[in-house]
């Protein structure tokens, strides 16, 4: 179980011969146990996970309830119909061809079988929409991205970026699966730079429609999902030419949103001037189609703009209640955000599927222990307990934090506050990014932590993995989504000093950054006592702190290296520093979040076992950041000795 010596005081002040000749002398009789030990050498002892704490009696039916809420009977409904339909379960050796099929049969299955219409929550009620993708996700990740491509993404664009003309078309369709779609948006030569895409589409007033192009290799429409099979529709991103009566002959009014037929209804075929590649084999996902798609001359009806930011009258004339170009791409990218909310819930999902997995394999798993006694449960090692421990009351916090911002997405859906808006999409990108990124690792660790038997495909751990490993990606690229959380938080802490008002999110920021970037209390730092660490008002004070100092010191530097380097080479020069920043804020975010849960649980056991759960969250997260606090002299020597051994 070693993969590196730690330092133990029984074995402090031994010659390496003694260490590692008991050491072998474990290993032989771990493989012969009639082997008698020599009384010559000091036996290593074990503690059992809960000999420094009382033993916890949780209450097994209110912490799940607190847990999952008031979606619990529609998660149970799908787990059901799964359970019940062997043929819909996807094997563990499966072709990507038949995974395809599968995958739209489970969907179907889901829909017209059990029941279960996800599309009419997805602007209605968006806290049991994300409820069902959890659930359809545990079955099949490939099944809940097809569903969320179908649902969130091609019927989502419809119906937030379109008018009533479009739902009334278009939503009994997307609802029912008759019409399948796609979400058209990343080309092969720009995924992050939406503003970059070179796709168009031109206006004809003699023929009153749009003529879809696609003007060179590089702008073809790329890793499309539905696109290669299924899909009968898609919402293609291109730029909307007008023609004028000026010398420039024609004006480009950005990036808008089209519906596009791209298959017969009837037949299946490609549908003239529409080309479609399969993009092939990928590392995970294989049950999702993903494809390539080329417009050529592709001539759809002027209706078919999705002009809820923006119309072309019959006469070519451009309106919209937006006056700018950015503007209304802020606003079309605004209500688009739900992908990045439904991502960052569902590797939630993810995370706790593999640690659970992990967890309860290491309860079972036996190795090594005392002479002439039972071998020990692998979890009661202390370096198996650092791997998953921290990991578990991660998961909590992660889960109540994503639970949070599901919660302000549907308040933003209802309300359209403006502030609500951009408070969302900022706090969506941190979370998002944040998230996916450890649960990506966290997967590595959990499978190791299984050893041997976690390699065994039947344990899921590698499609998992494979299939997570593009929630990176998709949805906006983690590093850049830092970025814009890293962006966001310089223009409020400007906004700040200039008199402005913080959202919701960020309004911590207004008492830190009066209070925390003086010199921090040496009475409060060097308090030493576990309760005092216990203590969530010292947690998120330091993890403030922190945020506080990062923004201030990185405000500074920036505004320093523009005076030589100009704004683009200042901010690259600062960019760690500007993701550290973020992931700073986002994990302040998180325990708050997660304070505020155990804050709010009503049965005295499962509040107990949560508080332990979110101590261990805070401590892990400065004592992996100790240097920090050390080099301002935030936590005194003392302390950070106990924040380890706590």
């Amino acid at each position: 179980m070693e993969s590196r010596r730690e330092k133990n005081p029984m074995t402090e002040g031994e010659s390496d011969g003694l260490i590692a000749a008991r050491r072998i002398q474990r290993l032989s009789l771990h493989l012969s146990p009639s082997l008698t030990p020599s009384p010559s050498l000091p036996l290593v002892q074990t503690e059992t996970c809960s000999a420094r704490s009382k033993k916890l009696d949780v209450n097994g039916e209110a912490l799940p309830l607190y847990m999952r809420g008031k979606h619990i009977d529609i998660q149970e409904k799908i787990f059901d119909f799964f359970n019940s339909r062997p043929d819909l379960q996807t094997p563990i050796e499966i072709s990507k061809d038949d995974h395809r099929e599968l995958c739209m049969n489970q969907l179907i299955g889901l829909v017209r079988e059990a029941g279960v219409r996800p599309f009419r929550y997805v602007a209605d009620d968006p806290e049991k929409y994300f409820a069902i993708m959890e659930a359809v996700g545990s079955v099949d990740m490939s099944l809940g991205i097809k569903m969320g491509v179908q649902y969130s993404l091609w019927g989502g664009s419809v119906i937030n970026l379109g008018t009533k003309k479009h739902r009334d078309k278009y939503f009994d369709g997307i609802d029912n699966l008759d019409y399948t779609g796609c979400f058209a948006m990343t080309e092969l030569h720009h995924g992050s730079n939406v503003q970059g895409l070179q796709t168009t589409a031109t206006f004809d007033p003699l023929k009153d429609e749009f003529v879809i192009d696609t003007p060179n290799d590089g702008a073809i429409k790329w890793w499309i999902g539905n696109a290669a099979v299924h899909g009968k529709f898609a919402t293609v991103f291109a730029r909307l030419i007008l023609p004028t009566h000026d010398s420039k002959g024609v004006s480009d009014m950005g990036v808008h949103a089209f519906i596009v037929p791209i298959r017969d209804m009837k037949t299946h075929q490609t549908l003239p001037g529409v080309e479609i590649q399969d993009c092939g084999h990928k590392v995970g996902l294989s049950g999702v189609d993903n494809g390539a798609l080329r417009f050529r001359s592709v001539r759809i009806p002027r209706d078919n703009l999705l002009n809820r930011f923006g119309d072309v009258s019959r006469d070519g004339t451009y309106t919209s209640s937006l006056p700018t170009i950015n503007k209304r791409f802020g606003a079309t990218l605004g209500e688009l955000v739900g992908g990045r909310v439904g991502l960052a819930y569902a590797s939630v999902g993810v995370l706790k599927i593999s640690a659970t997995i992990a967890i309860r394999y290491s309860l079972l798993r036996q190795q090594f222990g005392p002479p002439k006694q039972p071998e020990v449960s692998i979890l009661d090692y202390q370096s198996q307990q650092h791997k998953l421990m921290p990991m578990l009351a991660s998961t909590y916090a992660y889960h109540f934090a994503t639970v949070y911002l599901v919660e302000k997405y549907s308040e933003m859906k209802k309300t359209h506050d403006e502030q609500l808006v951009a408070d969302v999409h900022a706090l969506s990108a941190g979370l998002k990014s944040y998230v996916t990124s450890y649960t990506a690792k966290a997967l590595s660790v959990c499978r190791e932590a299984c050893g041997g038997h976690g390699y065994a495909a039947v344990n899921r751990f590698g499609s998992l993995r494979n299939d997570h490993d593009i929630f990176q990606t998709f949805e906006g690229d983690n590093t850049v989504l830092l970025q814009q959380v890293a962006a966001d938080l310089l223009k409020r802490y400007k906004e700040k000093f200039q008199g402005g008002t913080l959202t919701v999110t960020w309004s911590y920021l207004r008492e830190s950054m009066n209070t925390y970037l003086s010199q921090p209390n040496p009475v409060t730092a060097r308090w030493e006592g576990e309760d005092h660490l216990r203590d969530p008002k010292f947690q998120l004070d330091a993890f403030r702190y922190r945020t506080s100092r990062l923004l201030q010191n990185v405000a500074a530097r920036l505004q320093k290296h523009s005076k030589t380097l100009g704004g683009f080479g200042a901010w690259n020069r600062c960019l760690n520093h500007l993701l550290t920043l973020a992931e700073s804020h986002i994990e302040t975010v998180i325990l708050a979040k997660f304070i505020e849960a155990v804050k709010n649980c009503p049965d005295p056991s499962a509040k107990a076992a949560l508080k332990l759960a979110c101590d261990l969250y805070a401590l892990d997260r400065i004592w992996k950041d100790i240097g920090t606090y050390r080099n301002v002299d935030y936590v005194a020597p003392n302390k950070a000795k106990v924040c380890f051994l706590v």
